[in-house]
């Protein structure tokens, strides 16, 4: 699983520029309001519950929050927001897959395909390689240690794997919200909370050059508005990416 992880922990670490924070907002909007369309309560509706704290987590405003859970939810009128994934592949044959949250499918396919095509990829065929990845709850806590694996397992977690001095903790998908409050409950500090798409195996990468066209391209999928999130079976050694 580290391929999933070690992705997830470049793009914390690339953060929101100041330049982008606009874009990051209207990304993180998006998500909320894909999850509101199943109930506009965060109390009953925990997939809304952690988009907005991820939300809270940006900084984004509470008024912004509140307009897209609305626009979620139908209030607002308007086109209706709809989630789509995109599947492809990279330089030196990584899969990856491409969450989009989008109100016109005619503007965002055409992006996704271009940033592929530029970038040395190409957009595959649905479930040609989704079928690579599976759907698991993801939970990063700063803790690391026996405490935390036992914590994680008495829980109901399915792995815990030691990562740049936190812990990443993988549970089914609908343990997500049992597993993440039990683990609050034990006073272990929780950075991330997401349901989120897993490598069966990992690509290993091993020249500079291919890191260097991946990277690119990962580069450009993240800057398009309509991305929520991008999932991949690379795993890049980090002497690499300098």
């Amino acid at each position: 699983m580290s391929g999933h992880s070690k992705w997830s922990t470049i793009k914390r670490q690339k953060g929101a520029k100041d330049a982008a924070r606009g874009a990051l907002f209207t990304r993180t909007g998006n998500a909320i309001a894909i999850a509101a369309r199943s109930g506009s309560d965060p109390d009953l509706n925990f997939a809304l519950r952690l988009a907005i704290d991820k939300a809270r987590t940006a900084n984004m405003p509470m008024a912004n929050i509140q307009r897209s859970i609305d626009r979620g939810s139908g209030k607002l009128g308007g086109a209706q927001i709809q989630e789509v994934m995109y599947e492809g592949y990279g330089p030196g044959g990584v899969a990856i897959l491409v969450e989009c949250a989008t109100d016109n499918i005619n503007r965002t396919y055409p992006e996704v395909r271009v940033s592929f095509s530029k970038h040395g990829g190409n957009i595959a065929e649905k479930g040609s390689v989704s079928y690579q990845f599976d759907r698991k709850g993801m939970i990063r806590v700063q803790e690391t240690g026996d405490e935390v694996l036992l914590a994680a397992l008495d829980a109901g977690a399915d792995d815990v794997e030691e990562e740049d001095g936190e812990s990443i903790i993988y549970t089914d998908l609908k343990a997500l919200a049992k597993v993440r409050d039990s683990l609050k409950a034990a006073g272990l500090s929780i950075t991330e909370a997401e349901l989120t798409y897993v490598p069966n195996n990992t690509v290993p990468v091993t020249d500079k050059e291919t890191a260097g066209k991946i990277m690119r391209l990962m580069d450009a999928l993240e800057e398009l508005d309509d991305v929520i999130s991008t999932h991949v079976n690379f795993d890049i050694p980090p002497e690499l990416l300098t």
